[in-house]
């Protein structure tokens, strides 16, 4: 046996999402990482051993706006690439590339950390190491750090540490949560195996295992959807364990989950009620997917009021948005749904005091252990919400090795320079924006070839009868005089539209009546519909138009996608629990629902002219939408004459990096496995083909380029400081979008 310590800044325990994120973000910024993680593969229950969708803000596709950007962000848009079809080996090889691709990182698979040394009182701890054993290599590892991050899932490593924690439900009093029950208790959301399936294109048998349970003799064909051709995460309600102890009970539940795998497969197989003769189980999970255990407390405990009031914290790092989501306790044998869900109006923060021990000083989480009740970990336990948690802790715990000092100090200190460096990065922290001192491009001149001033949207491929309300999110900046639709008339009849605010800059639901009007429409196709629509906000925002329900009309729809422009079709209200009653909370993002139109949009024109597509939209400080869009958008892009966009100074200046943000288009729902298929490798708003200019000696020399793009940041850091007044980039061409489009460019000496 070969002992070994492994001296670093951070030691980072846990290979998830939430893991690889943090020890991502600390080294890029200098920091060196030990990534310990106790299976072959990366990924945790998003890897190839679990298979669970990587499920985040965008809540798949009910939130708008909401993808994650970030390390999170990167993965998603790689697997997108290289992965189209969700292999998840692939998925396994991008995560763990990621990782390798860090020099600051060194990763230990097959590690199971097991002891922790720690000291001090129960309310001021310090951990000194932690020791692993390496399964197959006969190694006993000591890893010692200055600052440790449990990103284990279940809070092994708090809790050898004696951290605070919290298993099972608080009582609905401790924080004034609708959702938690009467009186505390211990139980979780239970575990998930699953299983794939593939046709064979030939008849094939099953007889089921001795230990397959017979599923008629339980609930499950009454309460849960069985169909021969899911597989994977659409059985995620195969689930059990919630009474139980879902880790010292690990194995019985593994026992049970397969039991039901097997005679759901027998059921679906033998029961002659399916369409199965040629299909046969190409894998079957072995390691339950664990959803909840160790909550540890930290200087705040996030609840559901800070969710459903989408709280504003002065120490917001991280944003979520899927639903608050609970099981009940007996999982897949209840004779309840098989989850309840409650969506605020938009996406939410996670603050920093949230990530680090309220009594371990050096110790910081990240992923489903945070500091969180169990209803808000309802939402914030899903793993790309994990994964953006990860980042910010990560980022944290390297700025605390920097310095030298604690999480509670860096919260309390230095929290502005914390949430700057998020954002240099690329992470996202809803509602802040750039205020970096030393970016140069923040005092900058912006032009640029071309700007699109003219928002309208006119071809027409199809016409959709206006059977229900349809919702027409866009930009005003700096007003809105009115608007002309495209459609058809049956009959003559009228055309009512209201205009409403959406009352926060996150939130893309109508909140507010502003305005409305009505017009007489004559019979006949093809005609523009003019109304007036007058609204000239304080600041600019968007605007949520309502076209009311008219059997007598149809709205022209384009196969053309306008950044800054959604549209939704209004559904019936939502039903939440049963245990509501008749006191239903409103969920308009659910009731606003937008899956129809992904990438459509309906055909109008603005009367007036927008400024939402200025050149200074890229120094503005935001680099996602809120309140608006935040992107330079030119007019058009031609082959034959490239589009640029200008940075220029009064006086020369020492510029050595250069940060792009290019679109990536974040409405657009990406998920790592085979939830569903998006058309494209890369999002069509990236730029593909750039080139970065100086103004040099007179003329324009390239100074850095880029070919075949399809992420959304790059860093181009030159061999040695230049001086210029003027800096451009051109764009060459796009993946697929007739307009040059960026978000940001920062400039640092």
């Amino acid at each position: 046996m070969r002992k070994e310590v492994i001296k670093s800044d951070i030691t980072v325990i846990g290979g998830g999402l939430a893991g690889v994120s943090a020890a991502v973000a600390a080294a890029r910024l200098g920091r060196t990482v030990s990534l310990i993680q106790n299976r072959p593969v990366l990924g945790g229950n998003s890897s190839s051993e679990v298979r669970v969708w990587v499920c985040g803000a965008t809540a798949h596709g009910t939130n708008r706006y909401a993808r994650e950007t970030g390390i999170m962000g990167e993965l998603f848009l790689e697997n997108q690439y290289r992965n189209i079809d969700g292999n998840p080996y692939i998925w396994d090889m991008i995560v763990l590339e990621t990782v390798r691709a860090e020099p600051n990182i060194r990763l230990f698979l097959n590690t199971d950390v097991h002891e922790v040394e720690a000291e001090g009182d129960a309310d001021s701890r310090i951990i000194r190491s932690v020791t692993g054993w390496m399964m197959g290599s006969e190694r006993r590892i000591r890893f010692e750090s200055g600052m440790f991050l449990d990103c284990t899932g279940d809070g092994l490593i708090g809790f050898l540490a004696g951290a605070k924690y919290r298993i099972g439900r608080e009582a609905k009093e401790e924080y004034n949560e609708a959702w938690a029950p009467q009186v505390a208790d211990d139980i979780t959301l239970g575990s998930t195996m699953f299983f794939y399936t593939k046709d064979a294109g030939q008849p094939v048998k099953f007889i089921p295992p001795s230990f397959a349970k017979d599923i008629t003799k339980t609930t499950i064909p009454l309460k849960r959807v069985i169909r021969s051709g899911d597989n994977g995460c659409a059985y995620w309600w195969i689930e059990w364990g919630g009474e139980m102890d879902t880790v010292h009970d690990n194995e019985r539940i593994r026992d049970e989950l397969w039991a039901v795998i097997y005679g759901i497969w027998d059921y679906i197989k033998n029961s002659g009620k399916f369409d199965a003769n040629n299909m046969t189980l190409e894998w079957v999970g072995s390691i339950p997917g664990k959803r909840e255990y160790r909550r540890f407390l930290g200087d705040y405990v996030l609840n559901q009021n800070d969710i459903v009031e989408q709280r504003q914290f002065e120490d917001g790092v991280a944003f979520g948005g899927w639903s608050i989501d609970l099981h009940p306790p007996q999982g897949m044998y209840s004779t309840e749904s098989g989850s309840k869900h409650l969506h605020a109006d938009g996406v939410y923060s996670i603050p920093f005091r949230s990530l680090y021990s309220a009594n371990v000083n050096n110790l910081m989480m990240a992923g489903r252990d945070i500091s969180a009740s169990h209803v808000a970990f309802g939402t914030t336990r899903v793993m790309a919400t994990c994964a953006v948690i990860g980042e910010a802790a990560g980022t944290g715990a390297a700025l605390c090795a920097a310095k030298g000092i604690l999480p509670r100090e860096l919260y309390q200190t230095h929290m502005l320079e914390l949430q700057q460096t998020l954002l240099r990065q690329g992470a996202s922290i809803i509602g802040f924006r750039n205020e970096d001192p030393g970016d140069l491009a923040r005092n900058a001149k912006t032009t640029a070839s071309s700007t699109l001033t003219q928002l309208a949207v006119q071809k027409s491929v199809e016409s959709c009868r206006l059977a229900s309300d349809i919702g027409l999110l866009l930009p005003v900046d700096p007003e809105l005089t009115g608007l002309e639709l495209l459609i058809d008339a049956a009959e003559d009849t009228r055309l009512e539209v209201e205009l409403w605010g959406t009352g926060r800059g996150e939130n893309y639901v109508p909140h507010t009546l502003q305005t409305a009007a009505s017009i007489p429409i004559s019979k006949g196709v093809g005609q523009w519909a003019k109304l007036l629509l007058q609204w000239k906000p304080d600041a600019p925002q968007n605007a949520f138009l309502i076209i009311k329900a008219n059997e007598r009309i149809a709205l022209h729809l384009s196969d053309e996608p306008q950044s800054g422009v959604l549209v939704f079709v209004k559904g019936p209200q939502p039903i939440v629990s049963p245990e509501f009653g008749d006191q239903q909370p409103a969920q308009p993002v659910v009731q606003w629902n937008m899956r129809p139109f992904v990438r459509k949009s309906i055909c109008f024109r603005l009367l007036s002219p927008t400024h939402a597509f200025a050149p200074d939209k890229v120094i503005d400080g935001y680099h996602r939408p809120y309140a608006g869009t935040h992107l330079w958008s030119s007019a058009s892009l031609r082959e034959d004459s490239p589009e640029w966009l200008e940075l220029s100074w009064p006086a020369s200046v020492s510029i050595r990096t250069v940060h792009l943000t290019f679109n990536d288009d974040v409405n657009e729902d990406l998920i790592n496995l085979h939830h569903h298929r998006t058309p494209f490798e890369a999002i069509p708003e990236l730029i593909k083909d750039y080139r970065l200019q100086s103004y040099i000696n007179g003329e324009w020399v390239t100074i850095a380029e880029g070919r075949n793009n399809r992420k959304r940041r790059a860093v181009h850091t030159l061999d040695r400081s230049l001086s210029s007044e003027r800096l451009r980039l051109v764009v060459d061409a796009t993946n697929g979008c007739p307009r040059a489009e960026i978000i940001e460019i920062r400039v640092y000496e």
